[in-house]
């Protein structure tokens, strides 16, 4: 055998033991706690593995399975290794155009309405909601739900403070989006912080769920989940937009991330499509 076809026979059985480890080390987190990361996109999850085992000063994958069993502080770590955190206020503003042009609207229509931000991370997605329905004077009649699986992150969320750059990004955001107030007047500075204005919080809920086995919330008017199932199997995708689904209300809306689609899913026949363009859908 050639030099070239010893590496590459190296690098396949290297390829190999590192699934076995990750697939042990899921099966045990499942096993030992309950979450459920073994539907999630494998090359994500070897990435943010190596990425964590790395931080600790470990060899390898299969090290991390031992200090989850018998080292209670290594879980957390693991959830906020595979958890979606990346997140900003009014991030791509323009799918916030589309919703004040398409969906609320149709919102304005229903004395009560209820909006899920599933997997919210910090929060900041849930709180640029609040501030689109204040300024279209319907954030009275709305309960907004923000959901994560990491408690951390939730933390952050209900304490509504971020750094200065989050604000200045927030601002921009905020002005491409459509804004027409002045997005100062919604948090204080202090610092080298901000603290979003109490108000925002006064119809918003956060709690930890997580949507691999989580129930179903009931009769959302509109749920936001946003690049997070970019991450789930084709097996998972179905199995959450089921669950979405079931939360939605009759005609409720779904909206995407800009790298999801329900194109391929078993359940695409069951929304129709508002914008392809914003990944917005409506359930039929």
């Amino acid at each position: 055998m050639t030099g070239t076809g010893l590496l590459e026979e190296h690098a396949e059985h290297e390829a190999a033991v590192e699934d076995l480890e990750i697939e042990l080390l899921l099966e045990a987190a499942y096993r030992h706690s309950g979450y459920d990361f073994r539907d999630y996109t494998r090359a994500t999850v070897a990435r943010r593995l190596n990425a964590l085992a790395n931080t600790l000063g470990v060899p390898n994958i299969s090290s991390l399975i031992p200090m989850l069993l018998h080292d209670e502080p290594l879980l957390p770590q693991l959830v906020s290794a595979l958890s979606v955190t990346v997140t900003e206020l009014f991030r791509d503003p323009n799918i916030y155009r589309e919703l004040r042009q398409s969906v609320l609207p149709t919102l304005s229509t229903y004395a009560f309405f209820k909006i899920w931000h599933a997997g919210c991370a910090t929060g900041e997605e849930a709180y640029s909601m609040a501030i689109l329905l204040e300024e279209a004077g319907l954030y009275d009649r709305a309960t907004i739900f923000g959901t994560d699986m990491n408690s951390a992150s939730l933390a952050k969320a209900a304490d509504g403070i971020y750094g200065l750059a989050t604000m200045r990004d927030g601002q921009s955001n905020f002005v491409r989006s459509g804004g027409r107030g002045s997005f100062a007047n919604y948090y204080h500075a202090r610092y080298k912080a901000a603290q979003l204005s109490e108000s925002l919080s006064r119809n918003m809920e956060f709690f930890v769920h997580n949507l691999v086995n989580g129930p179903a919330l009931e009769n959302m008017n509109l749920i936001m989940c946003r690049n997070v199932l970019m991450y789930f199997n084709r097996d998972l995708k179905d199995r959450v937009l089921e669950m979405f689904l079931d939360s939605l209300c009759h005609r409720g809306y779904l909206c995407l991330g800009a790298a999801e689609t329900i194109d391929f899913s078993s359940l695409a026949d069951r929304f129709e499509v508002v914008s392809a363009e914003h990944r917005l859908y409506r359930k039929l």
